[in-house]
């Protein structure tokens, strides 16, 4: 097998381990007072593997081949790894208040330091980063289409239902919040 698919596959794997491992880490730190996730972890998961299948389904084959293979391994290496430093970077900024399913936990406060003064989702962002530079690492644009059209979906509902969860749990103070700030792209959206 060619190296580069291996440490593409390896970096996917190690991710993953990452994320399950925080979301273990996190689960008996607070206690939750509320929850309004409406399947929104299950309904991205499922996204997010569509996406994982489609990319390297694909990206196995000669449709949509890009001959830059080293370039975009590179490129994608970089693209994954600024990623993540924006997922860390996120977690850390929430501490406490980080969580993996959509609730309110107790002592529950709106975070406006770090990446959430400009954007409301910079864990996300991130996310979405890194599923970028993977499928941009398998050099084919159509496994980068597979990837990102398949993941955004499932993050747009997962955005959706956490928004209109915190504005139900803090009301005007999250309204105002949005009103400062983009979802996911500074100045953008």
């Amino acid at each position: 097998m060619n190296t580069k698919v291996v440490i593409i596959i390896a970096f996917s794997f190690l991710y993953g381990f990452f994320e399950i491992f925080m979301s273990m880490r996190q689960r008996n730190k607070r206690s939750v007072i509320k929850t309004g996730d409406r399947l929104s972890i299950w309904i991205l998961t499922i996204f997010i593997a569509i996406g994982y299948y489609l990319s390297f389904s694909i990206a196995s084959t000669k449709t949509g081949r890009i001959y830059h293979w080293d370039v975009l391994f590179i490129l994608g290496a970089v693209i994954a790894i600024l990623g993540l430093i924006i997922r860390i970077n996120s977690i850390l900024t929430l501490k406490q208040q980080f969580t993996y399913t959509v609730t309110k936990i107790e002592n529950h406060e709106l975070i406006e330091t770090g990446l959430y003064k400009v954007i409301r989702h910079p864990g996300y962002l991130g996310q979405l980063i890194i599923f970028l530079g993977i499928s941009t690492s398998l050099s084919n644009w159509i496994s980068i289409l597979s990837m990102i059209i398949s993941v955004l979906i499932g993050y747009i509902y997962r955005i959706k239902t956490e928004e209109k969860f915190m504005i139900e749990q803090m009301g005007d103070k999250y309204i105002d919040y949005q009103k400062r700030t983009k979802r996911l792209i500074p100045m953008i959206y």
